[in-house]
């Protein structure tokens, strides 16, 4: 596996397999890498001729600096993870070789995307993964890049980027990748302490009995519901829950047949902030 840290030696290197006309598959991560990453770089590697792994922890999509701070780096690690899974090509650029001087997002219309869930309680996250994806785009130049759908409302926005931005890439959306218990895997869980991780898998738990009621039940009803389930849970706290459209994610308050909708929750664990969404059917 080839390692850049530099914008000019990865283009260097790549500029060799555009020659020859290469599939260059993508996947754009912030390390702390767990069996959910590798699922993607394993997707990718099917489909394309060369794999490129990102890592970079961006600053500016986090909202909570404590939360930054935090963010677990384990890039020895992340090295063996990538090599058992025959990675061809990691980019571990520092925040300077991105950004320069101005650490700082591009202002992005998402055609109001960036105004859910997620957006209601993180200001400017969407313009920050806009703006770290856009330029990670720019540099690489893949033909496909692989999201996982944990993030659903992250990989609704960035193909919406993608089609704004007429940029040359393909987005494929790939599974949520769970622990045996249901779990969504995410580079946080490490942080849960053991009551809270013995409990964490409640919320999987949650969105499946979502998606058996959604076909019998109104969504007010199910709202409550839920709300009531996590009143029950101390060492969970509900930050919000909604059923969404999956094209546009508005909240949804009754039921069309024609069109798609999924559950999406976050909840903290403590201050460990965990998200999870299932989709759900009429």
């Amino acid at each position: 596996m080839k390692i850049f840290t530099t914008k000019q030696d990865l283009k260097s290197c790549l500029s060799e397999f555009k020659t020859k006309n290469k599939a260059i598959g993508f996947v754009p991560t912030m390390g702390a890498l767990h069996e959910g990453h590798l699922s993607l770089i394993k997707k990718a590697k099917e489909k394309n001729d060369i794999v490129v792994v990102s890592i970079f922890v961006n600053p500016t999509q986090f909202d909570n600096v404590e939360d930054l701070k935090k963010y677990p780096k384990t890039i020895e690690n992340d090295i063996k993870l990538l090599e058992s899974v025959s990675c061809d090509v990691l980019f571990s650029p520092s925040v300077e070789e991105i950004y320069s001087e101005n650490i700082a997002s591009e202002k992005f219309d998402f055609d109001g995307l960036e105004h859910q869930m997620e957006g209601k309680f993180r200001d400017g996250h969407f313009d920050g993964v806009g703006t770290i994806v856009k330029t990670l785009f720019e540099i690489v130049e893949p033909n496909k890049a692989y999201f996982g759908q944990k993030d659903f409302q992250q990989l609704q926005i960035i193909k919406k980027m993608v089609k704004k931005n007429r940029l040359p890439v393909k987005i494929k959306g790939c599974p949520i990748f769970r622990e045996k218990d249901g779990l969504a895997m995410s580079s946080r869980n490490v942080r849960l302490s053991n009551e809270q991780r013995e409990i964490a898998p409640f919320i999987f738990k949650t969105l499946k009995e979502v998606r058996k009621k959604f076909g019998i039940t109104n969504i007010s009803e199910i709202n409550k519901w839920v709300e009531n389930q996590f009143k029950k849970q101390p060492l969970l706290e509900l930050e919000y829950f909604t059923i969404a459209e999956e094209k546009t994610l508005e909240t949804a308050e009754t039921k069309e047949s024609n069109k798609k909708y999924r559950a999406f929750l976050a909840v903290f664990a403590g201050k460990i902030r965990l998200i999870d969404n299932i989709r759900l059917r009429n």
